[in-house]
């Protein structure tokens, strides 16, 4: 009994010897429900994260990736918990499992129609639409080409399919020079000006520009407007309901790390490989 108890005893004393030696080179970072996270976790993390960049990061982006890792980490914890992880998972079942467990657990708070319409009155000059330009092109190498395409859309407008396909250098040559709609601050500076100047049906003077001398169409044109709320209620609650969906992510797992007990000097002190 005696050589028993001694050899429980020295077993005993032997662990914890051993035991903050293990801890102090690879301590524990995060504590979560009887579930732990070390630092050589985090390590692992850093460096494949690394890699795939140009080479060591800062401090303050190591602090960074510190705070997501460790969150996702402890919802990984919190699926197992609540029953929606097994033990040893993939990494890709690890983020599926965390998928379910935001998607059983969070509860997002439904959006009223008055905040919907509330909203609309804050923000109607927003959802305003921008005006909105439909184009076709000619794109020659010299003014001279230019004006001569010019000359002949002022005898035959509806020669120009024709004269595009057979003498536009532009890439939309083939499509009789369709270029397709755009709206303000989606065409070259060059253009712009020229291509929302012009009533619909009308068609440009040459247009300089690094390629060389455009004659553009506008096909058609739809002008600036507000839309009414019922254009844009569904729009609105959309928008609404992602922002609170993120909010509720968002508490809950501010309410999972508030449980957990983190040490981040310990993790963001990795010895240099």
């Amino acid at each position: 009994m005696r050589l028993l108890a001694w050899l429980r005893t020295g077993f005993l004393l032997a662990l914890a010897a051993l035991g903050p030696g293990c801890e102090g080179r690879d301590p524990v970072i995060l504590r979560l429900d009887g579930g732990e996270v070390r630092r050589s976790e985090f390590a692992k993390y850093l460096a494949a994260v690394e890699a795939r960049g140009d080479g060591p990061l800062e401090p303050r982006a190591r602090a960074g990736l510190l705070e997501a890792f460790l969150e996702e980490r402890a919802l990984v914890i919190e699926a197992r918990a609540r029953g929606v992880l097994a033990e040893g998972a993939s990494a890709e079942d690890e983020r599926r499992g965390v998928a379910r467990l935001l998607a059983r657990d969070v509860k997002t708070p439904e959006v009223g129609e008055a905040e919907i319409r509330e909203y609309y009155s804050r923000h109607e000059r927003e959802l305003a639409r921008p005006v909105r330009v439909s184009l076709h092109q000619i794109l020659v190498a010299t003014l001279n080409e230019a004006r001569d395409v010019k000359r002949r859309l002022g005898r035959d407008p509806r020669a120009f399919d024709a004269i595009a396909r057979s003498q536009s250098k532009g890439p939309e040559a083939q499509a009789g020079g369709n270029m397709g709609a755009f709206e303000p601050g989606q065409l070259p500076a060059e253009l712009e000006t020229v291509a929302f100047s012009l009533a619909e049906g009308a068609t440009s003077d040459p247009v300089e520009s690094p390629l060389g001398y455009h004659v553009l169409r506008v096909d058609s044109r739809q002008d600036a407007s507000a839309p009414s709320f019922e254009e844009v209620r569904d729009l609105i609650h959309e928008r609404l309901a992602r922002e609170r969906r993120s909010e509720a992510e968002r508490a809950f797992v501010a309410g999972v790390m508030a449980r957990s007990r983190v040490n981040h000097a310990a993790a963001l002190r990795i010895p240099a490989s």
